[in-house]
């Protein structure tokens, strides 16, 4: 896995073409907010011996730690999934990952906002494989997405910035996911 990170994050240093991770084509930029993005990183998420989703992270500006991610404007995590997902098993990961991130007053604090997620992520039934789903951050508004159509949006920043730290945080959902989306560093 080491020499994948390695070859995704050369890739990025050395071109501004679109960048294939396990055959997942990255656009190098995105559009949020009516902002242009860069790609800053992407890398797999395995759970157990199974690939679960190429996950990426876009921002204003290329950033190596998460202090200058959630610093800077309009940014996306985005998740191309690499095999099907029901609502419930999207529902039970982004918890388990904030419960790993939050200690239980940050948890209570973004109780309502976390209950309004799981809301938008029930609406999706299924995640199919090769779907996208988008968590964006514009202002102060975290708005997610799939397949391209914006499925719902949830106010509040300490909210994003929380979900943020799933992927990047001190107790990433996996280590090597978060170095690769912090573009190597």
């Amino acid at each position: 896995m080491k020499s994948m990170v390695s070859i995704v994050a050369f890739a990025m240093a050395t071109s501004a073409a679109a960048v294939d991770v396990e055959g997942v084509k990255l656009d190098d930029k995105a559009s949020v907010g009516g902002q242009e993005l860069v790609l800053n990183g992407a890398g797999v998420r395995k759970r157990a011996i199974f690939k679960v989703y190429v996950g990426s992270l876009y921002v204003p500006a290329k950033a190596q730690t998460t202090q200058e991610v959630l610093a800077k404007g309009p940014r996306r995590i985005q998740l191309n999934l690499l095999r099907n997902l029901s609502s419930d098993q999207l529902i039970e990961a982004l918890m388990d990952g904030l419960k790993q991130n939050l200690s239980p007053a940050e948890m209570q604090a973004i109780a309502v906002q976390s209950g309004e997620m799981a809301a938008i992520m029930k609406s999706f039934g299924q995640a199919k494989e090769g779907g996208v789903v988008t968590i964006d951050f514009v202002g102060t508004s975290t708005k997610i997405g799939l397949d391209g159509a914006a499925r719902g949006t949830i106010e509040g920043a300490a909210f994003n910035d929380a979900l943020t730290r799933i992927w990047i945080g001190e107790n990433p959902v996996q280590a090597d996911l978060k170095k690769a989306m912090l573009g190597g560093a």
